[in-house]
């Protein structure tokens, strides 16, 4: 089994504990936001921290066991299962009304971006391996320099949300986040499972600590994503002003005058 460098373990687990915990704190800010009380925001985002870490850690039992390696066809490819499974929970435990409550405060449309920035971490790790000879390109490429980029823009587009404006600049971020997610993921199990053969392997993906980026940190991501559209869709947009006061604003004033005089 590959045993990557100390500092690629730090920086993929770096990476995924960042992101779980920002997400707890974007969920007490929500929460204190949405009037639930300090108490009720903290006991919230401590029950998220322990579903958060159990799952973590659970995971990370599996892959130390080396379930995770399943061959298709040679038993249950867990490494999918466990990445819907935690999927589908996210978006469960979303439903709950305290959680609602506190995903649908006042700007959790920009708070809600915030996570994804520690995704450049886990690209730099994907974007290492594959230049020491360990990850395929097919798969390392896209998925490092994707999560680069998207970690460089989360904060960027957060800063634009809070202001009240570049709205639809967070409806693209969205929508460039969930494809690199999801390209991710299909190139992963592409490579890992051998679907085309390439040198290097994919394995290193299903293995420790590579294999808490898709099993923890990307479903928890992708649920961002799918929260972050509801959060835009209610968000108040900055007002526009009409086209024709921009058309009235730009003649010269002689010619304002003129048409005055004529009505």
């Amino acid at each position: 089994m590959y045993d990557p460098p100390g500092y690629l373990w730090a920086l993929a687990i770096v990476g995924v504990g960042a992101i779980l915990a920002a997400t707890c704190v974007v969920l007490y800010g929500g929460a204190v936001r949405a009037g639930l009380g300090q108490r009720r925001a903290a006991l919230l985002a401590g029950a998220a921290a322990v579903v958060l870490g159990g799952w973590c850690t659970a995971s990370t039992v599996i892959a130390g066991h080396g379930w995770y390696h399943t061959r298709l066809g040679h038993g249950v490819p867990w490494l999918p299962v466990a990445v819907a499974g935690f999927l589908g929970l996210m978006l469960m435990l979303g439903r709950i009304p305290v959680v609602a409550r506190a995903l649908a405060a006042p700007g959790m449309s920009s708070r809600l971006e915030v996570p994804h920035t520690f995704r450049m971490l886990d690209g730099a790790a994907f974007l290492i391996m594959m230049a020491l000879g360990h990850l395929p390109a097919l798969f390392a490429l896209p998925a490092g320099l994707g999560d680069v980029v998207a970690g460089i823009a989360a904060p960027l587009t957060a800063r634009g949300l809070a202001r009240g404006a570049r709205h639809r600049a967070g409806l693209w971020f969205t929508a460039f986040g969930m494809t690199d997610l999801v390209t991710a993921l299909i190139l992963g199990a592409v490579t890992a499972y051998q679907l085309i053969h390439v040198t290097p392997s994919g394995a290193p993906i299903s293995g420790l600590p590579l294999a808490l980026v898709p099993t923890v940190g990307v479903p928890l991501l992708l649920a961002l994503h799918i929260t972050s559209v509801s959060a835009l869709a209610r968000a108040p947009r900055a007002p526009r002003t009409p086209k024709a006061e921009y058309r009235q604003a730009e003649l010269p004033a002689t010619t304002r005058h003129g048409e005055d005089l004529a009505r």
